[in-house]
């Protein structure tokens, strides 16, 4: 890997991490509630992030891409969670509270980000499909070493920009409560959205089968 390589990957990679999505509007809607829970959301996202670098660093991912059915599984678990949550913003949209969270609603946090990550088929992909194009097979550090190190870099830029987006969100709408509660809607929307479309895109591909 030289620095040419790393340096064009980050700026896909930020250009990625920059573009509105399922992670986005859930960090939206922490940092609505309040900072304690920008914080466990992103971090639960992190170590989703995480999970799938080392699944792909480790081969595993790799097989689970070749077993069709192990992705539908996926897919399914992945959008029926994006959906629930979705649901849950629609019926009770977040409005700025003031304090800490508690420390059982940090986990909380921290799951739900786990889970919205961990669970996303498409990133799984994503990082089976890009992450290998920036490997040097003949560099003296061995492929899951190149692949950890860009699944890292990823997920770096992935928590700088959520972070920026959590606060910006408590920033912005603390005091405009009606707008909150919009932009929760709009977030939940998004979810469902989102979910809906995993879940039919499957469906298509099984049809077409």
């Amino acid at each position: 890997m030289n620095l040419h390589t790393v340096l064009t990957f980050w700026t896909i990679s930020i250009l990625l991490a920059a573009t509105p999505g399922a992670d986005w509007a859930y960090v939206i809607s922490a940092g609505i509630r309040t900072h304690a829970a920008v914080i466990p959301a992103v971090f639960g996202l992190f170590l989703g992030y995480i999970a799938i670098t080392g699944t792909v660093a480790g081969g595993v991912g790799a097989l689970v891409a070749s077993m069709p059915f192990a992705i539908t599984i996926l897919t399914f678990a992945g959008a029926a969670y994006l959906i629930k949550l979705g649901i849950s913003l629609l019926h009770h949209p977040p409005l700025p509270k003031e304090g800490q969270e508690r420390e059982t609603g940090a986990r909380r946090w921290i799951t739900k980000g786990f889970a919205i990550s961990g669970l996303n088929p498409k990133a799984l992909l994503f990082f089976l499909a890009l992450l290998p194009q920036f490997t040097n097979p003949g560099s003296s550090w061995p492929i899951f070493l190149q692949i950890g190190i860009l699944g890292i870099i990823h997920t770096v830029n992935c928590v700088s920009i959520y972070l920026m987006v959590g606060f910006g969100a408590r920033t912005i709408l603390s005091s405009r409560p009606r707008a909150s509660i919009v932009t929760g809607y709009i977030s939940g929307a998004i979810m469902i959205m989102l979910g809906l479309g995993l879940v039919s895109e499957d469906i298509m591909k099984l049809l077409h089968s």
